[in-house]
């Protein structure tokens, strides 16, 4: 195998040979291919595509190149929830406890901040003493005792991929629909799993803006998952705007556990239901969509699902009394009220100048290995469609320094675009996928 012209045939649009994609992985696991070839590939991929041959070989070899969560002679029924990636995209951490005390088994599996979105890891990890680091024996344990484990890719699971997901972040690779199908399936099909919900994002702060992209990558892991025998089914919802009213990893958390105590807010609590429901009943656990989003809203209500939030953290090492007291989160040192400058009415909040600016103020990444400050971050107050007044409070910056506090000022000003009028935002959940074809949904916002 000759990795340069396998290179140049990608680049100029060939199909690779069959064994191709086999072989690239076992080199690129074994080291002797060298991150700079495999960035160019990528690239290349970015661009050409793959094939449905050449796309089923690379999630397969990725998904051989590691473990598998083992589940044998156990009954209960697996069903996780992936989400393409957006801003202010906090709903795992809500599902994983409400499916869990709805009777499923939650083996949830995430992945750290991806460009300038926010990853589940990562909002973890601002938990005091929080692991994420479980080896896979000690995750199905936890499974099987509490009905979940939140944690991340340990290079027992598809190893490569794991190289290949902290490459594609620092190399301008993340937005390709086969490199993100073959990344998020060759993880979820290692996780045991008898059903599973994909969150895809479409609109200006996803990695794949256009609707049309969207669904067709829903359609790809869809193809992928069904046919290794996981029931897979995928809602489009929007990423036009960021997810809830908090950005950044120890505030998503805090505003995760005022929604589990009852107080999120409606447009998070409208797509984690909708997800949650798919969830149940793709688990089999219920039949009527109506009656799953009551059995999720009981949890909540009776205060079951921030306990069971609680013995998670507990049972990984972090800190439970975190769940009463969100005081014990990090906390940015310094902070500061971003203003209108000007009335009108909020035409838009830019969620990809915000995940840059969390960026910017050390929330996130910028290459492999990068520190991040798990404080840092803003609390928007409006959303698209507000009318504002000069000198109102839009949003509080929290940030490590005074510089931080400037960086996150200037990204809210590319943010927060105020006008005449408003810009008709996304549907919340716009479209409902499966195998059999595509549901356009009645708008919920």
């Amino acid at each position: 195998m000759v990795i340069p012209s396998l290179i140049e045939s990608k680049r100029d649009g060939a199909e690779l040979p069959p064994g191709s994609w086999a072989a690239i992985v076992r080199a690129y696991g074994a080291e002797t291919m060298p991150d700079y070839q495999m960035a160019a590939l990528l690239m290349a991929v970015v661009w050409r595509g793959l094939s449905g041959a050449e796309l089923s070989e690379l999630t397969s070899a990725m998904l051989a190149s590691g473990a598998r969560l083992d589940f044998a002679g156990w009954e209960v029924p697996r069903v996780d929830k992936h989400s393409t990636g957006g801003v202010g995209d906090k709903t795992s951490l809500l599902l994983a406890p409400m499916l869990a005390c709805c009777g499923a088994a939650v083996p949830m599996m995430s992945g750290r901040g991806l460009g300038h979105t926010g990853g589940t890891l990562d909002k973890l990890e601002s938990i005091p003493g929080f692991t994420t680091g479980l080896p896979l024996s000690a995750a199905a344990a936890q499974v099987r005792r509490l009905g979940c484990a939140l944690f991340g890719q340990t290079p027992e699971i598809a190893p490569v991929d794991r190289r290949l997901y902290a490459l594609r972040d620092v190399t301008g690779t993340v937005p390709s629909v086969p490199l993100i199908a073959a990344s998020i399936m060759s993880k979820k099909l290692a996780e045991g799993l008898g059903a599973l919900v994909l969150d895809v994002k479409a609109g200006s702060g996803a990695f794949l803006p256009e609707e049309a992209d969207a669904l067709a990558l829903a359609r790809t892991m869809i193809d992928l998952g069904e046919a290794s025998g996981v029931r897979t089914v995928a809602l489009v919802t929007a990423m036009d705007r960021p997810l809830g009213r908090a950005c950044g990893n120890a505030l998503e958390v805090e505003e995760c556990l005022l929604a589990l105590g009852g107080e999120g807010p409606p447009d998070l609590m409208e797509v984690t239901l909708s997800l949650g429901a798919e969830m149940l009943l793709a688990a089999e656990i219920e039949a009527d969509r109506a009656v799953a989003r009551r059995r999720l809203e009981a949890t909540i209500a009776s205060g079951q699902a921030l306990r069971k939030f609680a013995e998670i953290i507990e049972a990984q090492g972090g800190n439970p009394a975190v769940a009463e007291d969100p005081a014990l989160l990090p906390q940015a040192p310094h902070s500061a009220v971003y203003r209108a400058r000007e009335p009108g009415v909020v035409a838009e909040v830019r969620p990809r100048a915000v995940g840059h600016g969390i960026i910017a103020m050390g929330g996130g990444r910028t290459r492999v290995g990068d520190t991040v400050d798990h404080a840092v971050g803003f609390v928007a107050t409006v959303r698209p469609g507000d009318r504002v007044e000069a000198g109102q409070p839009l949003a509080t910056v929290h940030a490590g320094d005074a510089a931080g506090l400037e960086a996150g000022a200037g990204a809210l000003d590319e943010a927060i675009i105020i006008g005449r009028r408003g810009v008709v935002p996304r549907p919340l959940v716009s479209h409902r996928v499966t195998s059999g074809g595509i549901e356009v949904l009645p708008p919920t916002s």
